[in-house]
């Protein structure tokens, strides 16, 4: 018993109901704590209750076995929880990691694709495409041109 004396101070108020349920003829007044003093308590239930001091004793100590399990039980159940969300985190990670994988690698495969037929039609028609090339680069500049003159012009206002 003296060994659970801390255990059954920090539970006291969870213990009092149960110990009210066992022995009814007590009271509030007759299960509170003097000072911490357990003898008092415990003497102080076998003067209403008429019961022997080992036996509650005995009944203290179940109690506290009691709720140590329970607790025990508690923690373990909170771990295994932790345990499986864990996994299931790492399980989803995986499949999104192996999903992304697949569809860059599908990506890179059709762009791959698409690169081999764009050079596969240059090599095939190189004239054409020189001067596709040489059209665009001569729209690009006359673009360029036109731009770069009308921007050096003064802008008159007309009003008509």
């Amino acid at each position: 018993m003296a060994a659970n004396l801390q255990s059954l101070q920090g539970q006291w108020n969870q213990i009092k109901g149960d110990v009210k349920k066992k022995w009814g003829q007590l009271t509030d007044d007759d299960l509170r704590w003097t000072n911490g003093n357990v003898d008092q308590l415990i003497g102080r239930i076998q003067e209403r209750t008429g019961e022997k001091r080992d036996q509650i004793e005995k009944y203290f100590d179940g109690l506290l076995s009691e709720g140590s399990s329970v607790l025990s039980n508690a923690v373990e159940s909170v771990g295994q929880a932790a345990n499986q969300a864990t996994n299931r985190i790492r399980e989803g990670y995986s499949q999104i990691s192996d999903q992304a994988g697949q569809q860059f690698g599908h990506a890179r495969e059709i762009a791959g694709e698409q690169l081999g037929h764009a050079r596969e039609m240059v090599v095939r028609n190189p004239v054409q495409w020189v001067a596709a090339a040489f059209g665009i680069g001569f729209l690009a500049g006359m673009i360029a041109g036109y731009t770069s003159s009308a921007a050096s012009q003064p802008q008159t206002r007309r009003f008509f």
